[in-house]
Order: structure tokens, then sequence, then C-alpha cells
């Protein structure tokens, strides 16, 4: 088994060209039932493992950024594989390039990473039943409400260090 220091995780696109690593844990993963997300992954909501980018390493292949809009009007850009056209992650406005938003399914062991909180549950699908005991929320939260402190510091040196970086 691996220590928490040296845990990765693996996945890559459908066709294979396109693999990445995850180098730890993610931040926290969220189960997103918004209707941008059902419209973008043609299901009933997307499961995001969100991870600082610099803990994501393309391992093959390459991926190509899409950008498309958001509600928030802020963009996302999506990173899928050029031959099969599979989304591995996202970047949305908020955290800018620093945080990626991981697609669970896309990993090798996505039954590893279960959501931490349901979000925009208003706009679940309403055949959709929702664990108890996991946080559900009709829209978005306060992430200092809801994420443990280790993750809001890593997050939190994540977008300053991308910040940084954009600066020099």
């Amino acid at each position: 088994m691996n220590s928490p220091e040296t845990e990765f995780f693996d996945g890559g696109c459908t066709c294979g060209q396109a693999r990445y690593r995850m180098t730890s844990r993610p931040l926290f993963v969220h189960c997103c039932h918004c209707r941008w997300c059902q419209r973008q992954t043609g299901a009933a909501f997307a499961l995001n493992a969100l991870i600082e980018a610099d803990r994501v390493q393309l391992l093959q292949g390459e991926v190509e950024v899409v950008p498309v809009p958001s509600p928030s009007g802020k963009g996302q850009k999506i990173s899928r594989c050029p031959r099969c056209r599979i989304a591995v992650w996202s970047n949305y406005g908020g955290a800018g390039d620093a945080v990626h938003f991981i697609r669970v399914g896309t990993l090798d062991e996505p039954d590893r990473f279960p959501p931490d909180i349901h979000i925009f549950t208003s706009s679940k699908q309403p055949w959709v039943v929702l664990p108890p005991g996991t946080p559900a929320v009709p829209e978005y939260y306060k992430l200092m409400e809801i994420w443990p402190k280790e993750s809001q510091e890593r997050r939190a040196a994540a977008i300053a260090a991308s910040s940084s970086n954009r600066r020099a």
C-alpha cells in the first residue's frame, strides 16, 4: 500500500491516448447536478475530483483545451483527448488554472472517490436518489464551511502559486 505521500491515481480517456496521474488524493469531490453539467456530460450529473493542477501529471499523449461558456460567465476550459474527445478534466474561472476538476469516471478506479457533497440539487433529475449521510445543497456552498482545513490550505496555496506565476 502506498503511503499518503506516495499515493497516486491514474486515469485516462477511452482510446488510451491521453493518460494522466493524480499524485495525491483530491481536495474534495463534487457531484454536480446543475443543468449545465447535465448538458455537457449527457448524464444526470458530473462527478469531479478537485485537485491542484501541479498534482496532475500527463503521462502519455496530450489534451486539447476547449473553452466553453459557464453559468458564472467566467467560462470553463475542458481538457479533452484530441482523438476520442473524452473530457478528462476541466478548469473553472474561480480557481483558474490552479485547480483541475478531474472527471472521476476517467480514473482507472473511479469507485475510490465517492462524492463529498452533492451540489445544485435543486435541478437534479427527480429519479436520482441522494445517499443519506452525504451533504447535499440546493445550489452551491461556502467552501470554508464544508471543506476540511487541510484541503482549504492546499487550495489557497495552489491559487497563490498560480497567481504569482502569472505575474512573473
